[in-house]
């Protein structure tokens, strides 16, 4: 620690569709819900976070509340820009005779264009960075999981987080080959919404139909240790009545099956690409899932039967690319895949 450091705050942050999280000082300090409420008329920042996702669906027409991500990257400029700026805040709520200037890691998806990361480093420049780094969200996951990016091995990667699925092959300190595709939580949640409406006739929103995937969210219809059945609210389409209806994991797996098997479809693309040598190492070392969509029940087996290669699930695959995040502000100058 030098003498100024105060005057400097580093900060790593997994800027994600569905959550942020930020660490400082080797802790999540910061683990929300990547949404903000405006008040339509001012443009005011009113919330941020879990307190902004509480009000989602619910608002008046004063109110409005954005998603800035969608697919892995910024839709919404300004409110990205509102909802990194209040996330910061929300590291030293205490005031401060004066602000630091801020050394940002950030996570971007692997399959991002040129203007979108601009968009991101922008966003983050507005927000009081000074030093920003990018670095990919595979490659983060990697270092988060405790893979030896820089060894001469093949391993192979899948993150599946809120707007995007990325699925990387890391040697050497670099990814060989990637594919990243805009199928991923929101989309389950979407297919579950549609399902709903389909097949019982009841209107359901976003967050309800979040809960039931966390609830009875299953990727195969035979699962091991099957959840409970359970009972969704919602407005009945045909009465506009509201009404409760049970739903099982095994309806749920019919109506996730489509996007499921986008996702092993890249899986196979990648596996196709991938260089001989490495893909020795790969059926050695299996395949990595990370990201909250591997939580989905039964994922890894399905990804095991289509690949014959075995899958593993990181510990805490939530946090495993913000923790990777966490690793490369800490070695900034060691890696060189980082950018600047």
């Amino acid at each position: 620690m030098g003498l100024f450091s105060f005057l400097t705050q580093e900060i790593a942050i997994d800027l994600g569709t569905a959550n942020t999280l930020i660490i400082h000082n080797d802790k999540v300090v910061v683990d929300e819900p990547s949404i903000v409420a405006v008040d339509r008329i001012t443009g005011r920042l009113i919330a941020v976070g879990k307190r902004a996702m509480l009000m989602h669906g619910k608002t008046h027409e004063n109110i409005k509340t954005i998603r800035p991500l969608r697919d892995g990257v910024i839709a919404d400029f300004y409110a990205a820009e509102l909802m990194i700026r209040g996330m910061i805040k929300m590291i030293n709520p205490e005031k401060r005779l004066f602000t630091p200037s801020l050394k940002m890691v950030i996570c971007i998806p692997s399959g991002i264009t040129e203007v979108e990361k601009r968009a991101v480093r922008d966003s983050a420049e507005h927000a009081g960075g000074k030093e920003v780094y990018l670095i990919h969200e595979p490659m983060a996951a990697a270092i988060g999981i405790g893979i030896d990016v820089e060894e001469p091995v093949g391993n192979m990667i899948i993150d599946i987080g809120g707007g995007t699925s990325e699925i990387a092959v890391i040697a050497l300190g670099g990814i060989v080959c990637d594919k990243s595709i805009r199928i991923a939580g929101d989309e389950f949640t979407s297919n579950i919404e549609e399902y709903m409406r389909r097949q019982h006739n009841i209107l359901i929103g976003e967050r309800s139909a979040e809960r039931i995937k966390i609830e009875v969210g299953a990727a195969m219809t035979e699962i091991d240790n099957p959840p409970p059945d359970y009972a969704v609210h919602g407005r009945d389409l045909m009465t506009g009545v509201p009404k409760e209806i049970y739903v099982s994991c095994v309806e749920i797996a019919h109506a996730l099956d489509k996007s499921i098997a986008k996702i092993e479809e890249a899986i196979m693309n990648a596996l196709e690409m991938t260089p001989p040598e490495l893909s020795a190492d790969i059926f050695r070392t299996g395949i990595y899932l990370a990201g909250g969509g591997s939580m989905l029940r039964g994922l890894d087996k399905r990804i095991s039967l289509k690949t014959k290669l075995p899958v593993h699930i990181a510990e805490d695959p939530l946090r495993a690319v913000i923790r990777g995040t966490g690793i490369a502000l800490k070695n900034v100058e060691k890696f060189p895949f980082l950018m600047k």
